[in-house]
């Protein structure tokens, strides 16, 4: 089994119309959920249309009744974390329990300096990563008031009174691929860990390792879900993949760990990435406006392979 969902570049120039369409498609189509990044602006190129991450999931929490959804993934280098556990709060209690609140440390340098925020170092990044999650599950997970006296944030006898609908708020999901830094975090505070574009055999080395660093700490390997966000290239047809390839190799892309190709080869790729551990697979569909190949996609690929398309 493995669940399918869609990931959204949302500073590819996704407006209000883009999005609530590849919503609606998401809702329809039976994908277990939509997921979006959280940026200003891409590395490089021109500035485009960017909707704004947590107006975009309230609009998400208020008009569909069955579908997953959240950032892949929030930074706390410009998102404050006390800020974030509110919004989460209220988006996930508006959807009846359906967000899943994704969490990172930052990395793009473009807008962290076109904006105004200090981005840091690596070393310093990531101590106020961990921060910012202590500061976060603490006020989503805890029964009462909470305190926390750190570098980058402070909390005194904090208390959020708008909680998720679940116990504990909504799932944490820890986003990335190192080794030494995010998958500590995540054994720590994550209830997903998501891999970023893996190929199969780094996912499976990562997955591996997450089960080592987990039962070291004590903790059952089957708490942390196990997903991953890659690139996907579909076609309904040999010469629409290669139409939407633009030049590009698709076998460099498959190893590269893109998923590439018509259902048969979907089916494939994807099934492989479900025996190497993983549970779930966000989709990264960078044709905004092609809602008939993800609804193609759909009605392809996903009856194959057994996830929570009806859920």
């Amino acid at each position: 089994m493995l669940d399918v969902a869609i990931m959204v570049e949302g500073q590819n120039g996704i407006s209000w119309e883009r999005w609530k369409r590849l919503v609606r498609a998401a809702e329809d189509f039976g994908f277990y959920g939509i997921f979006r990044s959280d940026h200003f602006t891409n590395p490089s190129g021109p500035v485009l249309e960017s909707l704004e991450l947590w107006s975009s999931l309230a609009w998400v929490a208020d008009n569909t009744g069955r579908i997953e959804f959240g950032p892949l993934v929030t930074p706390v280098s410009f998102r404050h974390p006390v800020i974030t556990a509110w919004q989460a709060a209220a988006v996930d209690d508006l959807a009846g329990g359906r967000l899943r609140l994704g969490l990172g440390a930052g990395w793009q340098e473009r807008e962290h300096e076109a904006f105004g925020f200090d981005l840091l170092g690596v070393p310093e990044r990531f101590a106020r990563f961990e921060e910012g999650l202590e500061v976060v599950t603490r006020l989503l997970r805890g029964e009462g008031p909470a305190s926390f006296e750190g570098r980058f944030y402070r909390l005194h006898d904090a208390e959020l009174k708008l909680r998720s609908p679940r116990p504990g708020g909504p799932p944490i999901v820890i986003g990335g691929n190192g080794p030494r830094r995010t998958l500590p975090l995540a054994v720590r505070y994550a209830d997903e860990w998501n891999a970023t574009f893996p190929t199969l055999e780094e996912f499976s080395r990562l997955n591996r390792r997450l089960d080592e660093l987990l039962e070291e700490a004590g903790r059952p390997p089957e708490e942390v879900r196990r997903t991953l966000m890659t690139r996907a290239v579909f076609g309904r047809t040999d010469g629409e993949v290669r139409r939407k390839l633009g030049g590009q190799s698709a076998d460099e892309l498959r190893r590269a760990g893109a998923v590439v190709g018509t259902a048969p080869e979907f089916v494939e790729q994807l099934g492989r990435l479900a025996e190497a551990g993983a549970q779930g697979v966000m989709l990264q569909w960078l044709e905004a406006d092609d809602i008939d190949g993800l609804e193609a996609l759909a009605g392809s690929v996903l009856p194959q392979l057994g996830g929570r398309e009806d859920q």
